[in-house]
This record gives C-alpha cells, sequence and structure tokens, in this order.
C-alpha cells in the first residue's frame, strides 16, 4: 500500500518534470540559476559576510541556521531514503505497461545522495525566513509608522514565498526532486529557523560549546553511518545509482556527497567558533563606524569571492573532505577576525597619516 501511494506520487512527480521540460524550455537558464542561488554555499560566502558586518546577530544566526538545518536535512535523508527523478524513472516497474516521460538532464541534476526532503529548498526557506523575520524585527525596533510596517511585512513575505516558489519549481525543473521532496524542504526549513528566532544562547556560546556541538553533530552522523552499515543497511546507496545514470560522468560531483556536505557545515561551525572567540575579533568588534562597516562589507566579499575558486582536489576523497572542512572554517574565520583587523588597521594608518 504505501509503495503504491510512492509510487504514485513519484510518478505524478515526473510528469509534473516532464511537463516543465517541455512547456517552459525556454525558462531553463533562469532555473538553473535559481539552483545555483539556493545553494547554501552563497550563504556562507554572500549572506553571512554582508549580515554579519551589519548587524552581528543576524548574521550568527543566519550561520547556526543553515549549517543545523542542513545537518538534520543529511539525517532525514539518511533515514527517509527518498528517491530522484533521474534515476527513479530509469528503474521503477510503475511504467511497465506504458511508455516513460522523457526527462532531461542538466549539470545540477546528478546529485549523489537521497532525494528526501530538498537541501536546497529546506536551505532557502530556513536562510530567507530569518532574513524576513531579522529585517522585521529590526524594523519593529525601530518604531516606523503602522502602515510602513505593514507593508514592509507585506512585501518581504511576498518575495520569500516568491523564492521558495521558484526554488521549488527549479528543483523539480532539472529533476533532481519530486514535488512533495521539495514541499517538505520549506516545511522544514522554516521549522528550523523558527526555532533558532526562539533560541537565544547561541549569540553567547563560549568556544567550548562550538568544539562540542561541532563534535557532537560529527560523531553523531558518523556513528549512525556506521551503526547502519554494521547492519548492513548502506547509507551511500546512492551513489552508484547516480553513477550509473547520470548520462555525463563529470556531472557526478564529489563535494555533493553526504560527507562533503557534513564537514563542510561542520566547518563552517567550527570556523565561526574560531573567529568570534579570536583575539582580533575581540580587539575589533568595538569599533562600529560605518565607515568600518562598508570597508568589513568589500573586503570579505571580494576575499571570499576569490577564496571560493579554490576547488580542493578530488583525486583522493579523504584528501578533498579534509581541505573543505579547512576551506570552510576559514570563510567565517577570515570574516569575523582577520579582515576586521585588516580593515581597521588600514584606516586607522590612514588617519595617522593625515594629522
Amino acid at each position: 500500500m504505501f509503495n503504491a501511494i510512492m509510487d504514485t506520487m513519484q510518478g505524478f512527480g515526473v510528469s509534473t518534470t516532464h511537463y516543465l521540460q517541455t512547456n517552459y524550455k525556454d525558462a531553463q537558464s533562469l532555473f538553473l540559476w535559481v539552483s545555483w542561488a539556493a545553494d547554501l554555499r552563497n550563504t556562507f560566502f554572500i549572506f553571512f559576510p554582508l549580515w554579519f558586518h551589519l548587524r552581528s546577530s543576524v548574521g550568527i544566526k543566519l550561520i547556526w541556521v543553515a549549517v543545523i538545518g542542513d545537518w538534520l536535512n543529511l539525517v532525514f535523508k539518511w533515514i527517509l531514503f527518498g528517491e530522484r527523478p533521474y534515476w527513479w524513472v530509469h528503474e521503477t516497474p510503475y511504467y511497465a505497461n506504458t511508455v516513460a516521460p522523457h526527462i532531461e538532464q542538466y549539470p545540477m541534476t546528478c546529485e549523489t545522495g537521497p532525494g528526501s526532503p530538498s537541501g536546497h529548498a529546506m536551505g532557502a526557506a530556513g536562510v530567507y525566513y530569518t532574513l524576513v523575520t531579522s529585517i522585521l524585527a529590526i524594523a519593529a525596533s525601530k518604531k516606523k509608522n503602522l502602515y510602513f510596517d505593514r507593508y514592509l511585512k507585506a512585501i518581504l513575505w511576498t518575495l520569500f514565498w516568491g523564492v521558495q516558489v521558484c526554488v521549488c519549481l527549479s528543483r523539480v525543473f532539472i529533476a533532481a526532486h519530486f514535488p512533495h521532496q521539495v514541499i517538505a524542504g520549506v516545511i522544514t526549513g522554516m521549522i528550523v529557523a523558527e526555532a533558532f528566532n526562539r533560541t537565544q544562547w547561541i549569540y553567547n556560546a563560549s568556544m567550548k560549546k562550538y568544539f562540542y556541538t561541532t563534535l557532537f553533530l560529527t560523531s553523531f552522523a558518523v556513528g549512525f553511518y556506521l551503526l547502519l552499515k554494521a547492519l548492513g543497511v548502506d547509507l551511500l546507496w546512492t551513489m552508484e545509482k547516480a553513477q550509473k545514470w547520470c548520462v555525463r560522468a563529470e556531472w557526478v560531483h564529489l563535494d555533493t556527497t553526504p560527507f562533503a556536505s557534513l564537514l563542510r557545515n561542520m566547518g563552517t561551525l567550527f570556523g565561526l567558533g574560531l573567529g568570534l572567540h579570536s583575539p582580533l575579533y575581540t580587539e575589533t568588534k568595538k569599533s562600529s563606524s560605518t565607515l568600518v562597516k562598508i570597508g568589513c562589507v568589500i573586503s570579505s566579499l571580494l576575499l571570499l569571492h576569490l577564496f571560493d575558486s579554490f576547488k580542493p582536489p578530488t583525486h583522493t576523497a579523504a584528501l578533498f573532505y579534509l581541505l573543505s572542512f579547512c576551506k570552510s572554517a576559514t570563510v567565517p574565520l577570515v570574516t569575523v577576525s582577520i579582515i576586521p583587523y585588516c580593515v581597521n588597521g588600514a584606516l586607522n594608518l590612514q588617519n595617522k597619516k593625515s594629522l
């Protein structure tokens, strides 16, 4: 009974993908761009440095929502064993008595992990929900007039749902997810973000807490994987399917594997802890002039853009995972402590020269 229901839902999903690819082929570039924009990498390299220097509490919350949300997404995927359209359509007996719809694949199609819930939808929902609620809270604290608050709320929530619809359609269009998987991702992402809206300890968390949280999350995921593997359950069962059914081998990327995601997120969280408890951050956080903030934002965005062009070598999985962790830890560390220290030093030096 359950399998029949799932086959019906997934059959509907493949039909939806086929419909979108057939009738909205001209929007292919837009859908691919949306999938790229919804990647959590852009939260770490763009939203976080921008918001941290404008309002540090929002930047800190963004990291926690993104990291914990993506960690939960990994655990959910390992528990739910969700299929992906681009391989399911070739293996299912659902089309035994009919011709299966033809669905195209794209460079972002061949994700290697299980499909449910959608990580892109969950990440986008969590991040944008955090941004919307944070902006509304800031606006409310300014005590503007009631009509302004209402218009701002209407505009931001309309934008929020517009983004979610675009992300969901994009993931279905490229055959990376079924509709029910992206809907589940949006709902769970909003729940995670709302939970952190009610959590205050993250803003004053000690380095010890960052270390133990990173260690616990990593150990839990690895331990869960090893336990099920010992019981004969291979949580990396999707790797073979991706390699078998992806139309181009180069579209199967090591950085989409579950462990790459895990270590990338753990590196980011640990790096944030290092940055916030660095002597450099302690020395520079008192400086809150507009010029310093603008300098930090511009410097962070430019430097991180260059840094993002460094791609760890993929010929050895263990080395790739290690370098991914280190790269991810460097991003918040540089943003929080090193760049503000350098900007402050440069401005102070300039002021001394002008005297």
